[in-house]
């Protein structure tokens, strides 16, 4: 049960092209972000329908597939872990985000 203890699994579309980064050890960074659906009736009977918006990064290989094969609109599987960085912005003010860790992805849909 440990590999539970943080582990996220997620289908979505992208909604943009990723942005792939090339360090200067040569190493590679993709960051992007995926939708994901959520449906249920409401006590009116009708179906809505909730977008969740998840961001991902993926390093070395995985970023190199992602570079290759990934691009807005495709439907990928992500597994990963979640993380939580924090920065100062210009203003001084703290800022935080959520990110999915990718450590496989599936490429999903049409070829």
């Amino acid at each position: 049960m440990s590999t539970l203890r943080n582990k996220v699994q997620l289908i979505g579309n992208l909604g943009n092209d990723p942005e792939v980064i090339t360090l200067e050890s040569g190493k590679k960074l993709a960051k992007f972000s995926i939708a994901t659906n959520d449906s249920y009736k409401n006590n009116k009977g009708e179906r809505i329908t909730e977008t969740q918006w998840h961001n991902v990064v993926a390093w070395g290989k995985t970023a190199e597939i992602v570079e290759n094969y990934v691009g807005k609109g495709k439907e990928v599987a992500v597994e990963g872990k979640l993380t939580t960085r924090s920065w100062e912005d210009k203003e001084g003010h703290k800022r935080y985000t959520t990110e999915v860790v990718c450590n496989e992805l599936l490429l999903l849909g049409k070829a």
